[in-house]
């Protein structure tokens, strides 16, 4: 499409015009892939804007989603409340009551559209409080509780369809489309406003970094609540690309082999999941056939994208056809690219799956850049594993003095709702906005990550911790004197334990345990045991996501001497990390890159 088209739903007007699909939207339905075309996804979004406007919505009326899982529904829902120039509130199904309660209310929400009957239930506990809140409807058929389909036949009526359209063209690209509410790990949900021009300049800025091919279609699994899914979305219709919403993630791999996509968008920790399982597969063959699997593996370990020899290409000639093509039947036969966004890959796992094949693109963003900032290319030459591109076109990114990560374009956000001050913290007088990350460049190009500028970090799969939560609690055990809880870009959280080795000595007496050195009580399965209970016992204040799942021990007190601790006895975590590679590689399989 051409650059002129201004806002979110203009995408979709120009599929129509231009390559209307048969199957724009797919939902499997009682276990039938069940389609959209263009047309009807226009015409039912047209429905559900006259019905909203009949319902008396206005200009800039704040509107909530919520689903479990991706459905068609979802996007009808969205073109039919932008159109109309009212925003559409994304909101998470897993959040608690009190969040919901508490976004309801800053954003003033009017109406609720969700997709089941347990997200109704936890909506309805706060409606009373609420005032802004005059209804619920829900996508799924369930007894006693108004349906969307209520007000998708109210739009029938077309009567109204000159105010619609009257709408449509008062829409301009600077205006509010979307408030998405960001984690609240250190406080209250903060509201990002993100504009039209917001979402469809990344779309547009993206487009050369991610390859479309003619004919292919996308699979959406990773929530569309979410402004990285979200973004890809309005890619997948601008460039024309049917897209298959995945039945659940624990039916992905399923979808994937059915639907048998080009492209889809994942998160680190689900492209782990899909290692673990092929490992454990590799770990059930016996004889040559396991030896081969192996071999195959780490010889993708060793794959460097610039400098690989004529001898390990052949080598990898030969994996590629007698392993790797089974990987790559496993996820469809047909996967061209897979975006990498959300937290930091493992450069082990990127280079082991790009040896079999595979065209994975990390990227890196913020929902305050809508998201994408940077991003790898296609290509060999415009790709470094271990990084995360170079900046996308319109985005100009900047290494300040103390290391942090500035992005200015129009990808920007308006500002966090109601929240100035919050937004001058981070957005600067010259329009930079400030990411909290450290960054340096490599090879004078591609962005790479080295650390947080705050030490809050995620999980493999997305997931925020804040690590000085859980090290002021754990710490409260007579057992501990340090900790670092670990877990950037991993699968899940653990920690680094400097026992209190007095109190542990004292404990070891009285067990009856012999233990004549630090590095004897740091071995002992009982001591492990036991100081893991302590952990466990903590982990339960915390969320799932948080709880430290494995903790190794170190043998010696940590000091401002030895490089552990700055003269303010904070912890040095980078030192602490290379201090102690194969404590490390216990916990996670590999040492930290």
């Amino acid at each position: 499409m051409s650059k002129s088209a201004p806002r979110i739903f203009d995408f979709l007007y120009d599929q129509l015009k231009n390559k209307p699909l048969p199957d724009a939207l797919v939902n499997k339905i009682n276990g039938k892939w069940e389609p959209v075309s263009t047309e009807e996804f226009v015409n039912r979004s047209r429905q559900i804007s006259r019905a909203l406007l009949k319902m008396g919505v206005k200009e800039q009326e704040k509107i909530a989603l919520i689903s479990s899982t991706n459905r068609h529904e979802w996007n009808i829902m969205d073109i039919g409340i932008l159109q109309i120039g009212a925003v559409n509130v994304p909101v998470y199904p897993t959040i608690s009551s009190e969040d919901y309660e508490y976004i309801f209310n800053d954003a003033e929400v009017t109406y609720c559209f969700l997709s089941d009957r347990e997200l109704y239930d936890k909506v309805a506990k706060i409606r009373d409080k609420v005032p802004s809140l005059k209804e619920i409807y829900i996508f799924n058929e369930e007894e006693g509780i108004k349906n969307w389909k209520e007000v998708l036949k109210a739009g029938e009526d077309d009567s109204n369809q000159p105010e619609l359209e009257s709408r449509m063209k008062a829409v301009k690209n600077g205006d509010l489309a979307t408030l998405i509410y960001t984690s609240g790990t250190t406080g209250k949900p903060k509201g990002v406003m993100l504009s039209h021009n917001n979402l469809v300049s990344n779309v547009l800025d993206s487009n050369d970094r991610i390859p479309t091919f003619e004919n292919s279609k996308a699979l959406s699994f990773l929530p569309v609540c979410h402004v990285f899914e979200r973004m890809l979305t309005y890619l997948y219709i601008q460039n024309n690309i049917p897209i298959y919403f995945a039945e659940s993630i624990d039916k992905i791999g399923d979808n994937i082999r059915e639907v048998k996509p080009e492209i889809f968008a994942l998160v680190p920790r689900l492209l782990e999941k899909v290692y673990d399982r092929i490992m454990s597969k590799g770990a059930e063959l016996s004889g040559i056939k396991k030896r081969l699997f192996y071999w195959a593996v780490e010889l993708g370990e060793k794959y460097d994208l610039q400098h690989n020899s004529w001898w390990y290409n052949f080598r990898l000639g030969i994996a590629r056809k007698l392993i790797f093509s089974k990987w790559q039947e496993a996820l469809g036969g047909n996967v061209k690219v897979m975006v990498s966004g959300g937290a930091a890959l493992n450069p082990r796992l990127n280079r082991v799956f790009t040896a079999a094949g595979f065209n994975i693109q990390e990227g890196y963003g913020l929902t305050e850049t809508s998201p994408v900032i940077a991003v790898n290319g296609p290509d060999v030459a415009r790709k470094r594993i271990g990084t995360v591109g170079w900046p996308i076109k319109d985005v100009e990114v900047k290494i300040a003095d103390d290391g942090e990560i500035c992005c200015k374009g129009p990808n920007v956000m308006m500002g966090y709702y109601k929240q100035k001050q919050k937004t001058d913290e981070v957005i600067d007088e010259d329009g930079y906005f400030h990411t909290g990350d450290i960054g340096e460049w490599v090879e004078g190009k591609f962005l790479k990550i080295t650390d947080r500028k705050k030490e809050m970090f995620k999980t493999s799969g997305g997931k925020y911790v804040a690590p000085q939560l859980l090290e002021n609690k754990i710490m409260e055990s007579r057992f501990i004197e340090q900790v670092m809880v670990i877990g950037e870009g991993e699968k899940m959280t653990a920690a680094l334990v400097q026992p209190d080795f007095e109190f542990l000595k004292s404990w070891c007496q009285r067990k009856n345990i012999s233990c004549s050195s630090n590095e004897e009580m740091v071995q002992n399965d009982q001591v492990k045991e036991r100081i893991m209970q302590e952990v466990e016992r903590i982990n339960q204040h915390f969320g799932k996501w948080e709880r430290v799942k494995q903790i190794q021990l170190t043998p010696d007190q940590w000091s401002v001497d030895a490089g552990h601790l700055t003269p303010k006895l904070s912890l040095k975590r980078r030192n602490i990390i290379a201090m102690y590679p194969e404590l490390y590689k216990n916990i996670y399989g590999h040492t930290k890159e």
